[in-house]
């Protein structure tokens, strides 16, 4: 036998601060979307950028949100949400749905998916999803989403880079 270090002799180191990972993970750039559901007939929304598409077939989507979100809740309780990919002149909405209240629909316009979701009108592209499956990871809701829908228009996405949104520059 030999003299291996048993596994709770290894150590492990503490990873990053907060801040520090923040920062990193700060570099990768991302879209912008626009969360809905409805659920008891009232609509939820909030601005979300950890989202990525999983697989084609059959075409799945990943959305994370934070287990206090009232939007998360609402996504848990109707078993279905819209992503709204928002074009590069909709900043606006992208701060209006990252704020916490309940008028975050007043002023803007939204037209019923084909499953009956709000989508927001102004949006570069829309998807319609249902959830497949549910992770809890952390302080997050990890959703995976069967998409049912999908539809996009010419334009460029809203852009976020180090904590800010902007315009993507794509060269010609």
């Amino acid at each position: 036998m030999t003299n291996a270090p048993r596994l709770e002799q290894l150590s492990r180191p503490a990873g990053p601060t907060p801040d520090t990972f923040r920062a990193v993970i700060g570099n990768f750039l991302s879209g912008v979307t626009v969360v809905t559901t409805m659920a008891d007939g009232i609509p939820y929304g909030t601005t979300a950028s950890a989202v990525t598409s999983l697989c084609l077939e059959p075409p799945m989507v990943v959305l994370c949100l934070n287990q206090s979100s009232a939007t998360a809740a609402a996504i848990g309780e109707s078993r279905r949400f819209a992503l709204n990919i928002l074009d590069e002149d909709s900043a606006d909405l992208a701060v209006r749905f990252a704020t916490k209240g309940p008028d975050k629909f007043a002023g803007t316009d939204t037209t019923p998916g084909t499953t009956g979701l709000p989508l927001l009108s102004s949006s570069l592209a829309w998807l319609e999803a249902e959830i497949a499956e549910t992770v809890q990871a952390g302080t997050h809701t990890i959703f995976v989403g069967k998409v049912l829908g999908a539809e996009a228009r010419p334009g460029r996405p809203l852009a976020y880079f180090r904590g800010g949104m902007g315009r993507l520059a794509v060269g010609s």
